[in-house]
C-alpha cells in the first residue's frame, strides 16, 4: 500500500451505536519505512487479526502512514469527524526515536484522555519486558471515537489488545447515545459473539 493510500473494507458506517450492533474500527500503521513501501506492514494485520481473535469484531478501515505529525493528525482527524469511526487503533511510532511522533499527534487530535488504558496495558507488559516502560502510548476520546496508541511490535500489539479486549465494549458503550438515553445497566451493548 503506497504512502497514504487507503484500504477500504466495506461496512455500513455507523454514527451512533444501537443495541448489538457492531462498532466500526479503523487501524492506522504508522511507519516510515511501510508507507514508503520499503517493509511490509505487520502489526496493522496484527491488531485486525487480534480485534477479531479477541473480541469478534471486523475492521471497517486501515491506512499507513509515515511517521509525520501532520499526516497521522490528518488521518486521525477524517475517521473521527468525518468517518464518524467508533475505535481508532494507531500501532507504532510510540517508542523514544526521533521519529516516533504517534503520541503527540494524538495528543493533538483527542479532547479527552483515558490514561488508564494505558496505564494498564504498560503495568501488563511491564511483567514480560522492561521495555515497556519505554513506551510513550496515549488514549483518548475525541467526539464518540476512542483512540487508542499501540506499539509496532505485532507481538506487543497482541498483548496489549489482550489486557484492552475486555474494556472495549464497555468503553464504546459508554461513549455513545444510547447509553446516555437507558438506564444505568451493567449489560454491554456490543455482544462480542
Amino acid at each position: 500500500m503506497a504512502h497514504g493510500e487507503k484500504s477500504r473494507i466495506p461496512q455500513s458506517k455507523v454514527n451512533k451505536l444501537k443495541a448489538g450492533e457492531r462498532p466500526t474500527i479503523a487501524v492506522l500503521t504508522v511507519s516510515d519505512r511501510s508507507a514508503h513501501g520499503d517493509r511490509d506492514d505487520l502489526s496493522g494485520p496484527a491488531v485486525i487479526e487480534s480485534i477479531q481473535t479477541l473480541i469478534g469484531w471486523d475492521c471497517t478501515e486501515t491506512a499507513i502512514v509515515a511517521d509525520d505529525t501532520k499526516l497521522i493528525i490528518s488521518q486521525l482527524v477524517r475517521w473521527a469527524d468525518e468517518d464518524k469511526i467508533n475505535l481508532i487503533i494507531t500501532t507504532g511510532g510510540t517508542g523514544l526515536s526521533a521519529r516516533d511522533v504517534t503520541p503527540e499527534a494524538t495528543l493533538e487530535v483527542i479532547e479527552r484522555e483515558a490514561p488508564g488504558l494505558m496505564e494498564t496495558v504498560r503495568a501488563a507488559s511491564l511483567a514480560i519486558t522492561p521495555y515497556a516502560m519505554l513506551s510513550r502510548a496515549v488514549a483518548g476520546t475525541r467526539s464518540q471515537s476512542l483512540i487508542i496508541n499501540l506499539p509496532g511490535n505485532p507481538k506487543a500489539v497482541h498483548e496489549a489488545l489482550a489486557v484492552l479486549a475486555p474494556v472495549l465494549p464497555h468503553a464504546l458503550e459508554l461513549m455513545t447515545d444510547h447509553h446516555a438515553n437507558k438506564h444505568h445497566s451493567r449489560r454491554p451493548v456490543f455482544d462480542p459473539e
